[in-house]
């Protein structure tokens, strides 16, 4: 028996393994639960009681071995994948394979609308999404009775008192009003919610631009020309721009804006309904009222307000006929705008 074992030993010592399947076979010879290390210790019922202790140690010494053994293998053989992966040649006139993504097609409109503001004062803040109903609707001069404080038309949190998501980012305007003192020059970008059925015209959500100045001695033809500014920045200097009266709450007088439509240049087309016109934002000087309900004296100051959907301007933009597309992340619409990167 000790002429088996001392062969055992000498094999173990002798090992090598250049592979994983050499180092597997060597694990099942000598490691493993059903290895030759297995007979050995199987066979010590048939040893004389009196020499089944120096048996055992033996035994015991070449399970050792055997382990130290295999720890040096699997040493040496991941030394050696190290070595050969860091020796491996390397093109490095090869051109990086990196698939980056692309700047979306809101996230160009907010940056540039915001940029072209910027150009001539205007700065920029934000607000809550979860409004309460002074900052969204009462400081803005909703009558009780208005549409847009019904349950079908907002989405509402809380009621006594009522919370729900703001339907329009000018709650910006009046919580700067409220904590500020004029004059105010200011941007609020931003997302807001309405309870309206998702089509390719109208969605659950959507993101806003709202901006206001507040000085005095602002009149109509302020409105007008910082308005005339931003559409030919972004829409291209030969752009029509008209008014046309409206209603809002919180402006007196109000009016919707339309520029020339950039898709048939103001021939008439089926996205213009071959009026040559296409609607971009609302606009207005601010409702005395709403200066008053947020402390500002309106004999002393006046202003205007416009807002705009971010989407309605990337459609016309990009004549992107669904707005559904823009927040399905459907890779196959987003590698159409790498341009913008």
């Amino acid at each position: 028996m000790s002429e088996k074992i001392k062969a055992l030993k000498a094999e173990i010592s002798a090992a090598t393994a250049k592979t994983q399947d050499e180092l597997e076979a060597y694990r099942l010879k000598f490691i493993s639960r059903k290895s030759v290390l297995g007979d050995l210790f199987a066979d010590i019922k048939n040893i004389a009681p009196e020499d089944r202790k120096a048996y055992g140690q033996e035994v015991n010494e070449v399970k050792q071995l055997a382990e130290e053994k295999f720890k040096e293998l699997i040493a040496g053989l991941e030394s050696s994948d190290s070595g050969s992966k860091s020796t491996a040649p390397i093109d490095l006139t090869l051109p990086p394979n990196i698939n980056l993504g692309t700047v979306h097609p809101l996230t160009y409109i907010h940056n540039r609308i915001v940029e072209i503001f910027q150009k001539i004062g205007f700065n920029v803040a934000d607000g809550p999404e979860i409004e309460d109903d002074f900052h969204n609707f009462t400081a803005l001069n909703f009558p009780e009775n208005h549409p847009a404080r019904e349950m079908q038309d907002t989405f509402f949190i809380e009621s006594n008192p009522d919370i729900a998501l703001r339907t329009h980012t000018s709650s910006v305007q009046i919580r700067i009003m409220e904590n500020q003192k004029p004059p105010f020059r200011t941007l609020a970008p931003g997302r807001v919610f309405r309870n309206e059925a998702i089509s390719a015209r109208a969605h659950c959500f959507f993101h806003q631009v709202e901006g206001f100045f507040v000085d005095k001695n602002v009149g109509l033809v302020d409105l007008k020309q910082t308005l005339y500014y931003f559409a030919k920045e972004l829409f291209g200097q030969d752009t029509k721009v008209r008014f046309r009266p409206s209603y809002f709450p919180f402006t007196e007088p109000s009016a919707e804006m339309d520029i020339s439509c950039n898709i048939c240049k103001g021939e008439g087309c089926n996205v213009c309904k071959y009026s040559g016109w296409v609607e971009i934002l609302g606009s207005g000087m601010i409702d005395p009222n709403v200066l008053e309900n947020c402390g500002i004296d309106s004999e002393e100051y006046s202003g205007f307000a416009f807002g705009m959907g971010i989407e309605r301007i990337a459609m016309l933009k990009f004549q992107v006929n669904d707005l559904r597309l823009y927040s399905e992340n459907d890779v196959r619409f987003l590698n159409q705008f790498k341009h913008l990167s």
